[in-house]
């Protein structure tokens, strides 16, 4: 790792080797990172892009919480954006948001400002820069529905400005490269009532509440919903959630060594004390496994899955 670090350009941030990763995920398990890079701000995170060699992985992480890193940790480097990218500023009902800001703070924040068209945003785990990168997106509303412009880096130290359009936003989908890190997004509402917009976030953080694991140890929802055609082709009804075709498979409560597929809602995994990262893993992967030999439905995760497998 020392090697590593020498390899590396010169930052004002901070570069941490075998640097606890997964312990500090929403899952709270997981590997090292094999050197952590945290940029001082975006100016350092650009000159750091334009001069780490090319042959370096490199791996990037805001929240970390939709994500399971594998026990045997990554290699290279993991930048893990800081406080400078957290910020968030409105003017009229524009808001602008750094890839680090909580989806949650900046439903919130618009509220406050009387933006409203954003409140979904408080029933998402995690930050902004996954958001984008992900289109993420509940009840009915989409990143990509309120997204005016996002800001990303290439591997390069390149700035580069994506309208939607530029990203085939999909359910759950884009095309952006994954060497490119989103660094912040321009999100668009409306101008309404602040107490109007507070009290539909109080609903749905009520409605979460009520039906998600949102206290546990997990990483929001495991898998993305089959498509109409999908379902169509297995014979079921186009409506269909994938949390129902859990259940259909006995996956409700289902365990792997310390993961647990959700008693209160399925489509969520849980650390129910001493999971490993494989734990996990492999409880996803034996419900792809009975929803695939049941219904032919080969379910997508939503989780992202990273690093190396531990060898004993």
């Amino acid at each position: 790792m020392a090697n590593l670090i020498e390899k590396l350009p010169t930052i004002r941030g901070r570069y941490t080797p075998d640097a606890p990763l997964g312990a500090k995920g929403w899952f709270r398990c997981g590997g090292t990172a094999e050197v952590l890079f945290k940029p001082a701000d975006f100016e350092d995170l650009q000159h750091f892009m334009a001069k780490c060699p090319s042959d370096i992985p490199l791996h990037v992480f805001g929240a970390l919480s939709n994500s399971i890193i594998r026990d045997g940790g990554l290699k290279g480097v993991t930048i893990r954006l800081g406080r400078d990218f957290s910020n968030i500023t409105i003017e009229g009902n524009e808001v602008t948001a750094g890839a680090l800001a909580l989806d949650a703070n900046v439903a919130t924040q618009a509220a406050e400002h009387g933006v409203g068209g954003l409140e979904f945003l408080s029933g998402i785990p995690g930050s902004i820069g996954g958001a984008v990168k992900m289109n993420a997106g509940c009840y009915g509303t989409e990143i990509k529905d309120i997204m005016v412009e996002a800001m990303a880096l290439d591997r390069k130290g390149e700035i580069h400005l994506f309208k939607p359009q530029d990203l085939d936003m999909t359910y759950r989908h884009t095309s952006l490269a994954d060497d490119m890190i989103v660094v912040s997004a321009i999100l668009k509402g409306v101008t309404e009532d602040a107490d109007t917009v507070k009290k539909r976030i109080h609903d749905i953080k009520e409605k979460r509440e009520q039906s998600q694991p949102i206290r546990e140890k997990t990483g929001g929802s495991t898998f993305a919903n089959p498509s109409a055609q999908e379902l169509t082709k297995a014979g079921l009804l186009d409506t269909m959630k994938v949390w129902q075709l859990i259940d259909q498979v006995r996956g409700r409560g289902l365990e792997v060594g310390g993961a647990q597929m959700s008693i209160k809602h399925c489509n969520f995994m849980l650390n129910t004390g001493n999971a490993t990262a494989s734990d996990l893993e492999n409880l996803g992967e034996e419900i792809r496994n009975r929803v695939f030999e049941k219904y032919g439905i080969s379910l997508r995760w939503e989780i992202r899955r990273v690093g190396e497998f531990k060898v004993d």
